[in-house]
C-alpha cells in the first residue's frame, strides 16, 4: 500500500508540474501574441514566462527525485532490518531451545551449525553496508599486481561451497592470449568483493536452477574482462543502468522472494571505477537471463 501511495504521489506531482508548465506556456504565448507589436514588452514577457516555466520544471523534478530517493531509503531500511532481524531471531530461538530442553548431541551439533550459518549471514549484511560506505570514499589502498584469473577462480570455488552447488552449476573458463597473465593492478580484497557480489547476484537471481557461466578473457592487450552470465529472471532494458545505483532493486514479481540490501552492484561499480575500469549489465529482458561484465586495465606483467 505504501509503494502504491508513493507512486500516486509521484504521478500527482508530475502531472501538476506538467499542467503548470503548460499553463505558463499558454499564458505567455497568448500575452506575446496580443502584444506582438510592443517589442520590449514582448521580449521581457518572453524572458519572464520562460523563467517561470523553467522554475516550475526544476521544482517538480526536484520533488520527484526526492520522493524516489526517500522510497529507495525506505526500501533499504526495510531490507536491512529484515536481513538483521531474521538471523538474530533464529539464533535466539536455538539458544532458548538449548537452554530449556535436553537435546541429544547430534541435534545440538545441528543447532550449532545453523547458528553459525545465521551469524555468517548477519556478518555478511553488516560487511555489505560497511563496504557500501567505504565505496563512496576516495581512500588510497595498497595496489599490487593481482592475477585476476586466479582470483575469480577462487571466488567461484567459494560460491560453489557457500550455496552447495555442483561444479557444473557454475562453470569457469579463462581465455588469455599474447603470453600475458590476466593481471590487474589493484587491491586484491576489493576485487574479490566485487567478483563475489556479482556471483552472489547470479546465483540468487537464477530463479531455481542455477546455471552460471563465468569467463575471464583479454579482449586486447590493454584490458582484462570478466563476464558472469546466468539464465535467471533477467532485467528489463530500462532497468539495466539503474541496478548499479545505491539502494536500487528491481521491483518485479519474479524477484519478490529474493532478499538483499540493494547495495551489491553499487559496490561492484564503485570498485570497478576505483580501479580505472567499468561495470555494466546486459539482458534481453524478463526471463532471458543477465550478463554482468567487469572490465579493468591490464597490468604489464608477463
Amino acid at each position: 500500500m505504501r509503494i502504491i501511495s508513493r507512486r500516486r504521489t509521484i504521478i500527482f506531482f508530475l502531472s501538476l508540474g506538467v499542467c503548470l508548465a503548460g499553463v505558463a506556456v499558454a499564458v505567455g504565448s497568448g500575452w506575446i501574441i496580443l502584444n506582438w507589436r510592443a517589442d520590449i514588452r514582448v521580449f521581457l514577457g518572453f524572458i519572464f514566462f520562460g523563467a517561470i516555466t523553467a522554475g516550475i520544471i526544476l521544482n517538480t523534478s526536484f520533488l520527484i527525485r526526492e520522493i524516489r530517493r526517500n522510497e529507495q531509503h525506505h526500501s533499504f531500511i526495510n531490507a536491512v532490518t529484515h536481513e538483521l532481524k531474521t538471523p538474530i531471531t533464529s539464533i535466539r530461538l536455538y539458544l532458548q531451545t538449548l537452554e530449556r530442553r535436553d537435546v541429544d548431541q547430534s541435534q545440538r551439533q545441528e543447532f550449532y551449525r545453523l547458528m553459525l550459518d545465521d551469524t555468517e549471514r548477519l556478518l555478511g549484511t553488516v560487511e555489505q553496508v560497511l563496504k557500501a560506505g567505504q565505496a563512496g570514499q576516495k581512500r588510497r589502498s595498497e595496489r599490487v599486481a593481482v592475477n585476476f584469473g586466479e582470483l575469480v577462480k577462487e571466488c567461484v570455488d567459494v560460491a560453489r561451497s557457500r550455496y552447495h552447488l555442483r561444479p557444473e552449476d557454475i562453470s569457469f573458463q579463462q581465455k588469455v592470449s599474447n603470453g600475458f597473465d590476466a593481471s590487474v593492478w589493484g587491491d586484491a580484497e576489493e576485487l574479490r568483493t566485487a567478483v563475489s557480489n556479482v556471483l552472489d547476484n547470479a546465483v540468487k537471481y537464477s530463479n531455481g536452477r542455477v546455471d552460471v557461466a563465468v569467463q575471464v578473457e583479454s579482449p586486447d592487450e590493454k584490458h582484462v574482462m570478466l563476464s558472469v552470465r546466468d539464465h535467471g529472471v533477467g532485467i528489463p532494458p530500462h532497468e539495466l543502468k539503474r541496478v548499479f545505483k545505491r539502494f536500487y532493486r528491481v521491483r518485479d514479481r519474479l524477484v519478490s522472494n529474493v532478499k538483499g540490501t540493494g547495495l551489491g552492484l553499487f559496490i561492484v561499480r564503485a570498485i570497478a571505477r576505483k580501479h580505472g575500469g567499468h561495470a555494466f549489465a546486459k539482458s534481453e529482458g524478463e526471463g532471458q537471463g543477465t550478463t554482468v561484465v567487469l572490465e579493468f586495465p591490464r597490468s604489464k606483467v608477463k
